[in-house]
């Protein structure tokens, strides 16, 4: 875990962003218990790719989420089970099965997210408002270079699709799992 200095500061940013990744994971498990069902992390990241993916087939979840057919089968079975997604089949292409969140799985990431704003609202009612902006500017800035292609890719200078639970919309950035 990078540590800070004496003066409190990191001497890396990387190490400082890491820091405030860990305090935000800490945060965004506060008040999580009020959201029923409990969903575990790797479910949390199915349901956040559907959600930006509505109507996405098996095959492409499992490329989002980087898991085998059978691991996203499982864990599409238990969510289905859960009432948070339904798999239907494609109304063209009948071997193939389109995955979309149910009214309840959309309730479920919308409570999410209220109960982080919630979290989040009282750690910055504490700081300053020019630290705010402060943030705020970094974290716009952040974003945008999350979401372009790693560095020394050959797709460098192109823009990269947004990948699941990442939004240029401060409301909407997913919890990371």
């Amino acid at each position: 875990m990078p540590r800070p200095t004496r003066s409190g500061t990191y001497e890396d940013p990387a190490a400082a962003l890491a820091a405030a990744a860990e305090l935000l994971a800490v945060l965004d498990a506060r008040g999580q218990d009020e959201v029923a069902p409990a969903v575990s992390p790797s479910q949390l990241r199915a349901l956040l790719a559907v959600e930006s993916a509505e109507g996405v087939n098996l095959r492409a979840l499992g490329e989002l989420l980087g898991s085998r057919p059978s691991s996203v089968t499982r864990l599409c079975d238990r969510l289905e089970a859960m009432g948070l997604l339904i798999r239907s089949p494609h109304p063209s292409r009948r071997r193939e099965v389109e995955v979309r969140l149910t009214p309840r799985g959309r309730a479920l990431l919308d409570e999410r997210r209220a109960v982080r704003v919630r979290e989040l609202s009282a750690v910055l009612g504490r700081m300053a408002p020019a630290a705010v902006d402060s943030l705020v500017a970094g974290l716009a800035a952040f974003r945008e270079a999350a979401a372009g292609p790693p560095a020394g890719s050959p797709h460098a200078g192109a823009p990269a699709p947004t990948a699941p639970g990442l939004s240029s919309d401060p409301a909407r950035v997913a919890d990371s799992a």
